[in-house]
């Protein structure tokens, strides 16, 4: 798992905030939060912060994309 924090020698955050989940994937920060609420995109709360995992967010773009 922490092995796919490294990419190319590069860091890959595990997990993200929304803000910053809206801008790497184009949807914007309601929508992201419609479909957390759906269950359509896993989150991860720490206290009053909700962070969504890069993992996660791989897998909800890679179902949706045409076969």
């Amino acid at each position: 798992m922490a092995e796919d924090a490294l990419k190319d020698g590069a860091f890959r955050p595990l997990t993200v905030r929304v803000r910053e989940a809206s801008r790497l994937t184009g949807i914007g920060r309601s929508k992201l939060y419609e479909l957390i609420a759906a269950g359509e995109i896993e989150i991860i709360k720490v206290g009053t912060i909700t962070l969504i995992p890069v993992s996660g967010l791989d897998s909800f773009i890679q179902k949706r994309r045409p076969a």
